[in-house]
């Protein structure tokens, strides 16, 4: 499982026009991706990295600084483009297998305390946000 986080200064997720997700002010944005082989364990790795990780301005974690995180499910961070024009998705894991995983990471860190905003799994999604920073993390679980 693979996150890139963005510390950002208000960031909001829409749907067909419609902001099915945001928040104002300090917090993180966080593209999520899923590959074969990814269960529980990578989840709450990945949610507790989010967590715990003094990302925000002070070195303070989310949890910490009781900041908001918008999650976005993103398939394409497993895209592979090293050969030819046309990227290669097989390295991310179909759809009944990745979004009960990204489900699983929202799900972790709101028992964590974290307020949590979401886009829609699978949706065409328009992102915007204010890159605080810029400060912008890749981490990735180990494989199962």
């Amino acid at each position: 499982m693979r996150a890139v986080i963005q510390r950002a200064a208000g960031a909001s997720v829409s749907v067909d026009g419609r902001v099915v997700g945001a928040f104002e002010g300090e917090g993180l944005v966080v593209l999520v991706g899923v590959t074969h082989g990814d269960g529980p364990a990578q989840a709450e790795h990945i949610a507790r990295k989010i967590a715990d990780l003094r990302l925000l301005r002070g070195e303070r974690s989310v949890t910490e600084a009781a900041a908001p995180v918008l999650v976005i499910s993103q398939f394409t961070l497993y895209g592979d483009a090293r050969k030819g024009r046309r990227p290669t998705w097989n390295a991310a894991a179909p759809g009944p297998v990745a979004e009960p995983l990204v489900d699983a990471v929202v799900a972790d860190l709101r028992t964590r305390g974290v307020r949590v905003e979401t886009g829609v799994f699978g949706a065409d999604m328009a992102v915007s946000l204010v890159n605080d920073g810029p400060t912008t993390l890749l981490i990735e679980s180990e494989a199962a």
